[in-house]
């Protein structure tokens, strides 16, 4: 018998094939959880890119807008009833300065 032939295998290399295969496994999954498929889908096609991030600016500009505005209505409805506590000083100073906004408006 002849000893040349013979290849001797180690355990490293006999679970080499499975441990590759896990490392696989979780590489996949890890792009899956990611979405790297439908990132790269949008990227191929720039016309729904374009358009997806049309939409997003409009939502973001509304959102800016009615959130704005709902924060100062609020900020004038604070400012109106701190006049009615009448605190010297600051009730005459908010008063001008709701009188200067509600002529701009045109209600006053």
């Amino acid at each position: 018998m002849d000893n040349k032939n013979i290849v001797k295998t180690t355990k490293t290399e006999e679970h080499q094939p499975e441990f590759l295969a896990k490392q696989l496994e979780r590489l996949v999954n890890r792009l899956e959880a990611l979405r790297v498929a439908d990132y790269m889908e949008l990227l191929e096609r720039p016309a729904r890119l374009i358009f997806t991030n049309f939409v997003a600016g409009i939502a973001r500009g509304l959102g800016i807008a009615i959130g704005a505005s709902l924060v100062f209505a609020l900020l004038l409805s604070f400012l109106k009833r701190l006049i009615l506590l009448n605190i010297p000083g600051i009730g005459g100073f908010i008063a001008d300065i709701l009188q200067i906004i509600e002529t701009r408006k045109g209600t006053f």
